[in-house]
């Protein structure tokens, strides 16, 4: 294992619950983006790997919604509708419906991150 594979592994080992979802959004936007890098590339191999990595990832996030919390019965439609555009893109090689899902990956992940920031703030304060 390289130095670089060791620090993500100790990265993940230590990250907290929030930390950890944040690195899988993160890690599902750049798979998305390896996909779209590797269909403009003609290198399709490399996009559908990129595809079903992202795919996984958004399949977890399924597979941990806490139905019974509102947020999760309006998050699992989402990620079920993005499960399904990226196997479409990945059938189809389309850059547009993979740009579809980076971007609702990227506004998600933007508002985990405010999220944990807004909660960090107010444990602060209580502290």
């Amino acid at each position: 294992m390289n130095v670089a594979n060791q620090y993500k592994n100790q990265q993940a080992m230590t990250a907290s619950p929030e930390e950890l979802t944040l690195m899988l959004y993160n890690g599902a936007i750049r798979f998305v983006a390896e996909s779209i890098q590797g269909i403009e590339n003609n290198d399709m191999q490399k996009a559908h790997n990129a595809n079903i990595r992202s795919q996984e990832i958004i399949r977890e996030f399924r597979a941990t919604l806490d139905m019974q919390y509102e947020i999760a019965k309006q998050l699992d439609p989402l990620y079920e509708y993005m499960e399904y555009q990226l196997l479409q893109a990945n059938a189809k090689k389309d850059i547009v419906q993979l740009g579809e899902v980076k971007n609702m990956l990227q506004e998600l992940r933007d508002t985990w991150y405010q999220a944990m920031k807004l909660v960090r703030g107010q444990r602060a304060a209580g502290n």
